[in-house]
């Protein structure tokens, strides 16, 4: 994804050469912060709900205000058939039959237990697990207040706007997060943390300065948590459209052929951030390292891992705290 960008002239010599190097400094964390905090004033943003609508709403006018002033909105319906309860018949995610032959004394079960998320592999002891949408559970009261009210079927909307290439506008990646969450807290990790970060690329992309040789579309897809509607709505209306100049002559590309797609999602520390005084919880990582991640089991599963290891190689160049590993599971 080539990029130029002009260079500060109080900026140190080597950066000059480097205009990566020039964006990276230009993420804050103060700003990631900012509008982390933001988005957690919208609850769990959770699909078919007031604070869902005024959350995309809020999206949508940080991006002008940063900038990413194209800003367009894909509007679709979800009516999903009520709920439906079932036991789980001692069966694992997907059906997946526990062996009940194979369990150890402290109660776990040898080898591989079943599929996760994305195609992984599940090892050792399980219990069932979900999403906890008990309001008493939620011992703060302004939480519980802003997560109230359930959803309903009907029209959802989801924003994006685009940084348009100067050489190849025809071309594009997209660099996504899902804006939604649900489980009656504030979704900061899952996807708050994902959805600021596009924010940022998005406002620091957006500077007058900044030259990509293709398109970058920032997606901010909804109805993540209900099985990845929101993106597949996007796909279904802009698929057909891809690479075609509208009106004929203008040089303009309303969807240009997609390149790859970048999600950003949980990007958080998972037992929570390190204390005042710098120690962390028991169950923390303090090495945790960045995941870069790949589907191996998606037709373009070659061409996801090359990209994978493009961003391991950055990482390895400018991360300034955590090490990034590449996995074959989008998990």
């Amino acid at each position: 994804m080539p990029i130029t960008a002009v260079v500060p002239q109080d900026a140190q010599d080597d950066a000059q050469d480097d205009p990566t190097q020039v964006l990276v400094s230009r993420l804050t964390l103060d700003n990631y912060k900012t509008t982390l905090k933001g988005l957690t004033q919208f609850g769990d943003r959770r699909q078919g709900t007031k604070r869902n609508r005024d959350a995309v709403a809020w999206i949508e006018a940080q991006l002008q205000a940063v900038g990413c002033t194209n800003t367009e909105r894909i509007t679709y319906e979800f009516n999903p058939e009520p709920r439906r309860g079932g036991g789980g018949g001692g069966r694992g995610r997907g059906g997946a039959a526990v062996p009940p032959d194979l369990t150890t004394p402290t109660g776990g079960i040898v080898g591989r237990n079943g599929n996760g998320p994305g195609g992984s592999s599940i090892y050792g002891y399980r219990v069932r697990t979900g999403v906890n949408r008990d309001l008493d559970a939620q011992p703060d009261e302004r939480i519980r207040e802003l997560n109230r009210e359930e959803p309903v079927n009907g029209e959802r909307t989801e924003v994006y706007c685009t940084k348009v290439g100067t050489t190849r506008p025809n071309e594009m990646y997209i660099v996504g997060a899902h804006m939604d969450g649900h489980g009656v807290n504030e979704a900061v990790n899952d996807d708050g943390s994902g959805t600021a970060l596009v924010m940022e690329l998005a406002r620091v992309f957006s500077a007058t300065d900044v030259e990509t040789e293709v398109s970058i579309r920032f997606a901010l897809w909804n109805n993540e948590e209900t099985g990845t509607n929101g993106a597949d709505a996007y796909v279904a209306q802009r698929r057909e459209l891809q690479g075609i100049e509208s009106p004929s002559g203008s040089g303009r590309y309303p969807e240009p052929t997609w390149l790859g797609m970048i999600q950003h999602d949980m990007m958080m520390w998972d037992h929570g951030a390190p204390r005042a005084d710098g120690t962390v919880s028991r169950d923390q990582r303090p090495e945790a390292d960045v995941n870069i991640e790949f589907q191996s089991n998606s037709v373009m599963a070659e061409e996801s891992m090359k990209l994978a290891f493009v961003f391991k190689a950055a990482a390895d160049a400018y991360n300034t705290d955590y090490p990034a590993t590449v996995g074959p599971h989008m998990t």
